[in-house]
């Protein structure tokens, strides 16, 4: 009945109700397609496309293949395992004479350098001398080199024959394969990526615990205070803000360093000796300290916008009831800023997981983080494993999303 009312129903200018209803409802979301469509576009730009594209990196390096068809297609037609023979040799001896020829000798080594160390410098050398090389190609490949004989090496071609791989996956997972092909762990002197991914994970728990602890007084004096005191105490937690991330922490440098200021007092005081000078610089506890004070405000502020909007009511109702303090704190006060915890929680640690500089100035050889060795990687041009660290710390960080939705909702997010 409703539908044929509306059928019959028409506007001032004799169309249809529903028609004109239908077509102003898709103007309407026009217009807030167009509205969105820039932060769309930049949000594609800056955030999906360059993630896919490190995604494809992490998989993807076609240096060796694309510049050793003969090599690659002896490995296709041969099963892993398979003991080179004088077709594999010579076919190696084509591909060096074609890298000699193209200039292309040095990203052909430096793909299968990732898989096996000094395996570049080997290519190098082999294709600068390509010319002298003929039949038996064996013979003659082994007289300039005789690694050219060592299984290893050519297993490490083998796995840069194909464009797309998964080793970097497992470097990044302290894993490699062995010279019949199967996957097994690293020698334990060369376990560094699992260590420094269990590390940057526990130094980030741990600076988002102290975080915690320290913002969540702050946080609720905020919110208690008269508006003219609790904006006075606001400024003083958004002035690192204002101030350069390099300078605040060159500052803590002044401080926490052994003829440092902290030092100094201690030792004025008579807390230390001057041969007990506490090592608190180029160490984990200087990324602890240092990170702790930059990611201090992405704590307090969260939970600062939770605690505000608390009645104290609540709390004055529970003890006219005969609750305790710490009874009111634990069942009324502190369910109702999980929220607040949940979101400067899960700010903090995503940014400690992240950080890049502070680790870098103030953690010395033991305070370095995942991202420094990504860095590392990136500054020495292989930017394929990279590739495959950050992508692992991405999936880390999504898991911690997944989790904090499971735990608290993602529709509780508030972040101030």
């Amino acid at each position: 009945m409703a539908d044929v009312t509306a059928a019959l129903l028409t506007t001032a200018d004799g169309r249809p109700l529903k028609a004109a209803l239908a077509e102003a409802q898709s103007r309407a979301r026009r217009r807030a397609f167009l509205l969105v469509a820039p932060l769309l576009a930049f949000v594609v730009l800056t955030f999906i496309i360059p993630i896919g594209q490190m995604l494809d990196r992490s998989f993807h390096h076609d240096g060796f293949s694309a510049n050793a068809p003969n090599l690659v297609e002896w490995f296709d037609a041969n099963p892993e395992g398979t003991v080179p023979d004088e077709a594999a040799f010579a076919a190696l001896a084509a591909d060096m004479k074609l890298m000699k020829e193209n200039k292309t000798a040095g990203e052909a080594g430096t793909r299968v350098n990732y898989t096996l160390a000094e395996t570049r410098s080997l290519i190098t050398k082999t294709a600068r001398g390509a010319d002298k090389l003929a039949p038996p190609f064996k013979e003659a490949l082994l007289a300039i080199d005789d690694r050219w004989d060592d299984p290893a090496v050519w297993q490490a071609m083998r796995s840069s024959a194909s464009a797309y791989t998964a080793d970097f996956y497992l470097s990044a997972l302290d894993m490699e394969r062995a010279e019949d092909g199967s996957i097994q762990r690293v020698e334990e002197q060369g376990r560094i990526y699992v260590y420094l991914f269990f590390k940057t994970f526990l130094l980030s728990g741990i600076i988002t615990l102290v975080c915690l602890l320290l913002a969540f007084p702050v946080a609720h004096l905020l919110a208690t205070l008269p508006m003219a005191k609790a904006n006075l105490l606001m400024i003083l937690v958004l002035l690192p803000f204002w101030t350069s991330l390099l300078v605040r922490t060159t500052s803590w440098i002044v401080l926490l360093q052994g003829e440092g200021v902290v030092n100094d007092i201690l030792l004025s005081l008579g807390f230390i000796g001057d041969d007990g000078r506490l090592k608190m610089i180029y160490n984990q506890t200087g990324t602890i300290i240092v990170m702790t004070h930059v990611l201090l405000p992405f704590m307090i502020l969260p939970l600062y916008s939770v605690m505000r909007v608390i009645p104290p009511s609540y709390a004055r109702a529970a003890r006219s009831l005969g609750a305790t303090s710490w009874t009111t704190f634990r069942r009324i006060y502190l369910p109702q800023t999980l929220p607040g915890i949940g979101a400067g929680s899960l700010l903090v640690f995503i940014l400690a997981v992240g950080y890049f500089i502070t680790p870098a100035l103030v953690g010395g050889a033991d305070g370095q983080l995942i991202s420094n060795l990504i860095d590392f990687h990136m500054r020495n041009s292989n930017w394929s494993m990279a590739a495959a660290l950050s992508a692992m710390l991405l999936a880390g960080v999504l898991v911690l999303y997944w989790l904090y939705d499971r735990l608290i909702g993602i529709d509780n997010l508030k972040l101030g």
